[in-house]
């Protein structure tokens, strides 16, 4: 079986130590700044605590720094790489082709180097560039689909035997399996910059995608008033893992670095579980869990598996909200109460039809809700919060454990970990004991009690005889070996480094501002791989024509393919845009008027 990377996202140190017990192999999460969720920043002090943590278990931890910088940030953010180096963090995550100008200069240590989804990679071209620079993996734009992965994969291949090193050989390959989704191409959205200064490409998006908006025609008719026309629904690519492995996907990415601890925790844990039917993880532990994941139960906004088989519908234009699992439709509505055949508990949250409630009491079938608006026979229920599966999350004792065997022999206890790490401490010689089974019995039994230890035994031998030994030095040998073992494993930790760096030449031989150029470097980049930059950034004040282009297409949606007819959105403010079609590419542009 190939080795993949499960990697999840962490908002802080406890989401981060979650996901790790919970069995992702790697995580990613935001530092003091220039990350792509501005909202989440963390200190250097805790990234180094979860380094510690996360290096016990061999799993990765790449910090986002997928932001575009000015000319003063982009020194600051290469000194901040700098001390994320120095407290062990094993890859960054760019989007800025100014720290790529840096590393090309040997300005930066040899940090793993990681080309964000926010570079917008959609194209096999755009990979064979990033190959050619030397860039270590990148990361695909959500929109693709199973055949261009695979067509992508074909000239990158992933034997996933023991893991390939970073920035040697290949490019690795790294797709979304899970999340909300940008209606747009990341890295090409300018939507939120142009309508209130924040810009997506800074870490500052306003979510426009998640407002309402009204279509018309260019008659001026309506088909379809105040809906959330831009609002998608979640991904979720849990029925194509196999496909995606024998792709030669290696890191299979869950989206949501603003997501809750109790999210993270069960989304990661499902991920683990469905990973392991197919594929074996680059990390070393095994996970103990006291509840069955399902990703139905934390928030979604229903699923879709976007354009990896077709398009399909993937959009909810009645709520960009969380709708949950489906429970079923409404049987009976009494004065103050409905009724539904399903399992619901009191404090339950309930959606249906862009309305929701909370439940107050349930007698049977009978549910009594906060409030009876909305609430009719035969509409349809879904559950956005399940109060018992969230209190079984938040009261969870997820453990990780790594796998020990321990093996005594002529005086010697020797301990080896599941990846080949091996300690050894010398037993006294004692007194003879007068019951020898009985002593190699008190033995054994003291050695596997690990409890919350990092450690689980998964074999004892015992060759010989025993001298006495009181219980309390026999725990006292058991919790010396096990401290050295740890020591032993992370001196052994396989830290990756990024090669050497190069330019080369970029598929586009003219640029505007949708490459996203807000430095002097990241110009000198461009140039330096034989392009023609034309504008800066969007940010730098460029205007933008393109305020989003996405696959996601209102023509589609409404089945009107074959119509002449001019559309607009309109915004809840009465400002208008104009949309443009490429049908040729099946593609909606949102313009600015």
């Amino acid at each position: 079986m190939k080795r993949v990377e499960l990697l999840a996202p962490a908002k802080d140190k406890n989401t981060a130590i979650a996901a790790i017990n919970s069995g992702c192999d790697a995580i990613y999460i935001g530092a003091s700044n220039f990350g792509a969720r501005k909202k989440v920043p963390n200190s250097l002090e805790d990234i180094k605590e979860i380094v510690d943590y996360a290096h016990k278990f061999y799993v990765k931890v790449h910090v986002t720094i997928n932001t575009i910088l000015t000319d003063a940030e982009l020194d600051e953010a290469c000194r901040l790489i700098q001390k994320l180096y120095n407290i062990g963090v094993d890859a960054i995550i760019v989007q800025d082709m100014g720290i790529i100008k840096r590393a090309i200069d040997g300005k930066l240590p040899p940090i793993v180097l990681h080309a964000s989804t926010q570079c917008d990679n959609r194209t096999l071209e755009k990979v064979k560039f990033f190959n050619e620079i030397g860039v270590s993996r990148v990361i695909l734009a959500r929109e693709l689909s199973l055949k261009q992965i695979q067509k992508i994969c074909q000239y990158f291949p992933f034997s996933g035997e023991g893991g390939r090193s970073a920035g040697e050989g290949l490019i690795e390959i790294e797709t979304f399996i899970h999340g909300a989704l940008c209606v747009s191409y990341s890295g090409q959205c300018y939507f939120s910059h142009y309508i209130g200064g924040r810009s997506a490409n800074r870490g500052e998006c306003a979510q426009a995608c998640r407002k309402k908006y009204t279509l018309v025609d260019d008659s001026g008719n309506v088909i379809a008033k105040d809906k959330y026309l831009l609002s998608l629904k979640d991904f979720n690519a849990s029925k194509h893992l196999k496909e995606l492995i024998d792709a030669g996907v290696k890191s299979f990415k869950i989206e949501g670095r603003l997501k809750d601890e109790n999210y993270v925790k069960n989304v990661a844990a499902y991920y683990r579980k469905e990973l392991d039917k197919f594929a074996q993880k680059t990390s070393s532990g095994k996970v103990f869990l006291d509840f069955e994941p399902d990703v139905k139960k934390s928030f979604n906004r229903d699923f879709t598996d976007y354009f990896l088989d077709g398009r399909k519908i993937c959009f909810n234009f009645e709520t960009p909200k969380s709708i949950g699992e489906k429970l079923g439709r409404i049987t009976h509505v009494g004065k103050d109460y409905f009724e539904l055949d399903a399992d619901v508990a009191k404090q339950d949250g309930l959606y249906f039809n862009g309305y929701g409630c909370l439940v107050n009491k349930v007698e049977g079938n009978k549910i009594y809700p906060n409030k009876m608006e909305g609430i009719s026979v035969g509409l349809e229920v879904y559950r956005n919060f399940d109060s018992r599966f969230e209190k079984q999350l938040e009261n969870s004792r997820v453990k990780r454990q790594i796998g020990v065997k321990f093996i005594c022999s002529d005086g010697i206890l020797n301990a080896e970990d599941e990846d080949g790490n091996s300690v050894k401490i010398t037993l006294p010689a004692g007194e003879k004991t007068k019951k020898p089974e009985k002593m190699k019995e008190t033995f054994i039994n003291q050695l596997k009690k690990t409890g919350e230890s990092d450690f689980y035994v998964e074999d004892i031998v015992v060759n010989g005889k025993l001298a006495f030994m009181p219980v309390s030095k026999i725990n006292e040998f058991r919790r010396n070996i096990l401290e050295d073992l740890m020591k032993e494993r992370l001196k052994n930790y396989p830290r990756e480094f990024q090669k050497p760096l190069k330019y080369a030449e970029y598929p586009l031989k003219k640029l505007d501002y949708r490459a996203n150029i807000h430095n002097k470097e990241a110009k000198s980049f461009y140039e330096n791989c034989g392009c023609e930059v034309c504008e800066m950034s969007a940010e730098s004040g460029s205007f933008p024509t393109e305020l989003m282009r996405t696959k996601h297409c209102l023509k589609y949606a409404f089945n009107m393919c074959k119509s002449p007819k001019k559309l607009f959105l309109i915004d809840e403010k009465g400002k208008r845009y104009p949309l443009k079609f490429d049908c040729t590419n099946c593609e909606m542009v949102i313009l600015a008027e």
